[in-house]
């Protein structure tokens, strides 16, 4: 085997997009990022791919301090490769804060990471990955209406992108860089606001397109005004509009949230995998 990095992200899409386009909705995170490396939105990505005899066995992805995510292309290596690839990141001194990947091949990774280098793991988030073709149309919705946030939203946005992360325990943004996210964000026109008699009360983020897909985000409803329907109506009304762009949305859930998994259903969302989330400590 041969454990290949990558510099031109255009080089790598050349061995990586071939395999990710089989199944475009199921490694979306993969070829949403990939795309954001290619338009130079990443500084200093990692890319690699294993490979034998010409043949692509995995490919991996990194911007840090975002986590190592794998592909496994052949299921029956998976220990033998995955345990390839440990050795060639200790080898070459990469860091891997955490790793996120489809829940058989993170588990294992992380199983023979922690058993290599002593760290210890933990389980940042279980995911579910579902994927919407059409919107259920005799889905009840709540009173208002959705429109694009505007940069007078920014202090808004920016107040919610935090409690964001408190409610689904992600790693804490600084307040700068949450400022200068949700800029980049306005101005290409990427967060969708659900307004009701004046008020805006749920949002979502366009993320991650293709040319054939999108990922729904930072669905967020603060706590005053939950239990109304507007996360749902917010998801269900902005990816409509999504579909007339792109053939299909996904988005990520966390498998220990019930209401969030039945909302989604309820939409139209199809569960199509399970995606896991997990950190290393030393």
């Amino acid at each position: 085997m041969e454990f290949v990095q990558y510099e031109d992200a255009e080089r790598f899409a050349e061995v990586a997009e071939p395999i990710i386009a089989k199944k475009e909705d199921v490694f979306s995170l993969f070829y949403g990022i990939l795309q954001a490396i290619k338009a130079g939105k990443y500084q200093n990505p990692f890319m690699a791919a294993v490979t034998d005899r010409g043949n692509v066995l995995a490919l991996l992805q990194m911007t840090p301090p975002h986590p190592l995510n794998l592909i496994i292309v052949d299921e029956c290596k998976k220990d033998e490769v995955i345990g390839f690839i440990i050795h060639e990141l200790r080898r070459n001194s990469i860091t891997v804060p955490s790793v996120i990947s489809l829940k058989q091949w993170a588990t294992t990774f992380a199983n023979a990471w922690e058993r290599q280098t002593g760290e210890t793991q933990k389980l940042l988030m279980d995911q579910g990955l579902y994927r919407l073709d059409e919107v259920e149309e005799t889905l009840g919705m709540s009173p208002g209406s959705w429109r694009y946030a505007i940069d007078a939203d920014a202090p808004l946005i920016e107040k919610w992108f935090a409690l964001f992360e408190e409610d689904t325990n992600l790693e804490r943004t600084s307040p700068e860089l949450i400022k200068g996210r949700v800029a980049a964000f306005l101005e290409a026109r990427e967060v969708f606001l659900w307004e009701d008699d004046g008020k805006v009360v749920s949002m979502m983020k366009k993320s991650r397109p293709t040319q054939n897909s999108v990922t729904v985000s930072l669905v967020f409803t603060p706590k005053e005004e939950r239990k109304k329907g507007y996360a749902r109506t917010m998801v269900a009304q902005g990816s409509k509009e999504l579909l007339k762009d792109y053939e299909f949305c996904v988005l990520y859930t966390d498998m220990m949230n019930p209401t969030s998994n039945k909302i989604y259903k309820e939409i139209g969302y199809k569960h199509i995998a399970d995606s896991i989330h997990i950190g290393f400590e030393k």
